[in-house]
């Protein structure tokens, strides 16, 4: 399907991305059509934020070259991208509330007129007038968080407009959209196109790409796999390249063996402060010595749903634990007495206290067992406690008393962990436990997921990563948009099944 009289703004060649450990790239190829929605799409781990990154100047590459209309180019950082014209719109969106709108699309360049620090009216000009290219009726000193999450996406759209941006990268544009802010966003991009404008749309949104896209890139395992015209293809046929052919390896023992449920969760619905439903009427369980998967894509709802169990978000529905009732009003620490943990999916913003030590982050949430008196520690006892998870974990670190920031990423998870597992959790939640982390320490960590359901635990882990999800589930919930759309036993679960649930309801 290859469109070699396509008109191409930037073309890509072999280009290589090495980490020490993994190759994020590997000698991939990659081409931009000119005024047209480039789509891209892989697995958890494929390559494309990576690839992006290069191409807008966050990072350089190992190897390769990158040709900008045919003249070969190189990015020192963001500002020599987007002199050049690439502009790239993060999925977090990089504004102030405090700041009109105009102010954050000048922050950082502002215009200067003579001695005046600031040439407001040239800026409330030039924003009035990418407000009027985007179609859009919002004054330039509009406090930026009196908008809509759709205006503000917008917002920033403008900033890379304003450094009059030729190509445009979308990540994940639409993840925290309603319809028919998705719908304004299309719009936009339809226009942007009609104008010259190349945009790159990264998403994980099958339906969604098919309605926005023209052409489509496949990465897999940090290759380039696939280029397709949109209207030559379907959702299987995307489906098929992406996920291969190769095995699945399993790390779960056959007969496994259940108990009744340590976790009932009925009609769970948690809508944010925008209006936005971000678990949306959810029913489940989890029983002891289970391991149940949450597979989904960006913005299905996983690590909402765990937020609600542990208390961390107010929400709607009834949860039980081990057979006690949980108001919904109960805080995280004694929800945490009734025998539930979790495991966060950001561990360095979330999970760690990066200047303390192994110790302390160890012990930190389970030092109401360890209580001499009302109001001092049992030191021998935790010290104990430290020194038993730090081998039954196979935690590499010379010293507890090390601060956990001179651990590797895959020790500072079986830390985190083990700070879990000092609370004797009946229910352990797994967010993304696998981040971050390289090969090895990952089957270690499903190594670990199964010896503690061996021992009674259940265990609830949420990835968007398809290889893993079957290799350590007994039974597998898929979400989307919020809502459970599948409840599979691993045995009958397939790949594409699993990706075609993911995507209902987008």
């Amino acid at each position: 399907m290859s469109q070699a009289n396509a008109d191409i703004v930037i073309r890509a060649e072999k280009i290589s991305m090495i980490y020490p450990g993994t190759i994020a790239l590997n000698e991939v190829d990659y081409r931009v059509y000119r005024g047209k929605v480039n789509v891209i799409i892989g697995e958890n781990g494929a390559g494309k934020s990576t690839l992006m990154k290069i191409l807008a100047g966050v990072q350089q590459p190992s190897k390769g070259t990158i040709y900008l209309n045919d003249e070969a180019v190189s990015f020192q950082h963001t500002r020599d991208a987007a002199a050049k014209g690439i502009g790239m719109v993060h999925q977090e969106l990089n504004l102030f509330g405090n700041l009109t709108v105009a102010e954050n699309i000048f922050l950082g360049r502002e215009k200067q007129r003579g001695l005046l620090p600031l040439d407001t009216a040239e800026q409330h000009r030039v924003t009035a007038e990418l407000m009027a290219r985007l179609d859009q009726d919002i004054a330039p000193s509009e406090l930026l968080s009196n908008l809509k999450v759709g205006q503000q996406q917008l917002i920033e759209i403008a900033k890379a407009l304003a450094d009059e941006a030729d190509v445009l990268i979308l990540d994940e544009p639409t993840s925290a959209l309603s319809k028919t802010e998705v719908e304004l966003l299309f719009k936009v991009i339809r226009d942007l196109t009609a104008q010259g404008v190349s945009i790159i749309y990264i998403s994980h949104r099958l339906e969604e790409l098919m309605a926005i896209g023209d052409y489509i890139t496949i990465l897999r395992d940090g290759h380039f796999q696939s280029e397709a015209q949109v209207k030559d293809i379907d959702v299987p046929w995307i489906v098929r390249e992406m996920l291969g052919s190769d095995p699945v390896s399993t790390f779960l023992k056959p007969g496994r063996e259940f108990g009744e449920p340590v976790l009932n969760v009925k009609n769970i619905k948690l809508i944010n402060e925008m209006g936005h439903t971000l678990v949306d009427d959810v029913s489940m369980n989890v029983k002891s010595g289970e391991i149940v998967g949450v597979y989904g894509l960006m913005g299905a709802g996983r690590t909402e749903l765990m937020e609600c169990l542990l208390g961390l978000q107010e929400y709607s529905g009834e949860v039980e634990i081990a057979g006690h009732k949980v108001p919904a009003k109960m805080d995280t620490s004694e929800r945490i007495k009734l025998g539930i943990c979790l495991v966060p999916e950001d561990r360095k913003k979330n999970g760690i206290f990066p200047i303390s030590s192994v110790s302390n982050n160890m012990t930190i949430s389970s030092l109401w067992r360890r209580l001499k008196h009302r109001f001092s520690i049992d030191e021998k006892a935790e010290a104990e406690a430290v020194t038993s998870a730090i081998g039954d974990l196979s935690i590499k670190v010379s010293s507890p008393d090390i601060e956990i920031r001179a651990l590797s990423g895959g020790n500072q998870q079986k830390v985190v962990i083990g700070r879990t597992l000092l609370t004797s959790p009946k229910v352990l939640l797994l967010d993304e436990p696998t981040r971050g982390i390289d090969i090895g320490a990952k089957s270690d960590v499903f190594n670990m997921m199964v010896t503690l359901s061996e021992q009674g635990i259940g265990v609830l882990f949420s990835t968007s990563d398809l290889k893993e999800i079957m290799a350590v589930s007994d039974r597998i919930l898929v979400m989307s948009g919020g809502k459970l759309t599948a409840n599979i036993l691993r045995s009958e679960a397939t790949e594409s099944a699993l990706v075609s649930a993911s995507a209902q309801g987008l």
